[in-house]
């Protein structure tokens, strides 16, 4: 005599499925939200001329404002990956762990930049009228410290998300693949770029690297208005699995 065990493989329903898009595409989106204003707007004045911001006179909160804009920036970056990390791990554990894990070296680099910046508000309120030439170049080296961030946090990072994200993506067909693609091939052509950065080749903003830089930014920006509006598509992974009967072992002794 013989007994069947049942087990199921649980799967989550696609209304979870397309929450879970949902949620990671607006975090996506969210990371555009919040990180343009401070690169290209609050921290202008502060990052084209150190000397001039530590020892003049005016207003430090668009500084202020945008290290709060890239604190959440950080955040989202993190939260894109903790929300798809669930879904995605099922075609590849191993690059869903490597997202997770460059998403948060990623967050880290964007908070040493904040800090960075943070400290020469600090210096200017707490320091002004001593020592010009000594703020001055402790304000030059804190800047210098928060492109630095840039270069390897949203600059190298982002290539290295890419590769994580783009990969698992390729493969699971939860969204259109010509997205994950995108990833896949801006991905290199963004390390050529920081690295060309790095060794003085070009500048870190210059029409080089936006040219580099621009197959990143369309694969990211197309997969969270892709999550967003439309979601996963389904796939077999995604179904709920057929119960499994799996034949228990027969009794010793039992009769025929």
């Amino acid at each position: 005599m013989t007994t069947a065990t049942r087990t199921t493989h649980h799967k989550p329903p696609m209304d979870h499925l397309r929450k879970t898009a949902l949620a990671a595409g607006l975090l996506y989106l969210a990371t555009f939200i919040f990180s343009i204003p401070a690169a290209f707007g609050f921290y202008k004045g502060i990052l084209d001329d150190p000397t001039a911001f530590i020892l003049g006179a005016g207003s430090t909160s668009g500084v202020l404002w945008g290290g709060f804009f890239e604190i959440i920036t950080a955040l989202t970056g993190i939260g894109t990956a903790v929300v798809l990390y669930p879904v995605i791990k099922r075609w590849g554990q191993t690059g869903a762990l490597a997202f997770v894990a460059s998403r948060t070296l990623e967050a880290a680099m964007i908070f040493v930049g904040v800090l960075s910046v943070l400290s020469v508000v600090t210096l200017r309120h707490d320091l002004a009228g001593t020592d010009a030439s000594g703020l001055a170049t402790t304000a030059h080296s804190l800047v210098a410290l928060k492109n630095w961030t840039f270069l390897l946090g949203p600059g190298f990072m982002s290539a290295i998300n890419a590769v994580c994200l783009g990969t698992v993506l390729y493969r699971s067909r939860l969204v259109p693949r010509i997205i994950p693609t995108l990833g896949l091939i801006g991905a290199p052509l963004l390390m050529i770029s920081s690295i060309a950065t790095l060794f003085g080749l070009h500048d870190q903003v210059s029409p080089t690297a936006s040219v580099l830089a621009a197959p990143i930014f369309f694969w990211e920006l197309s997969l969270g208005i892709w999550m967003t509006v439309k979601g996963f598509k389904a796939t077999d992974s995604t179904d709920e699995a057929t119960p499994v009967e799996t034949p228990a072992p027969a009794l010793s002794g039992a009769a025929a």
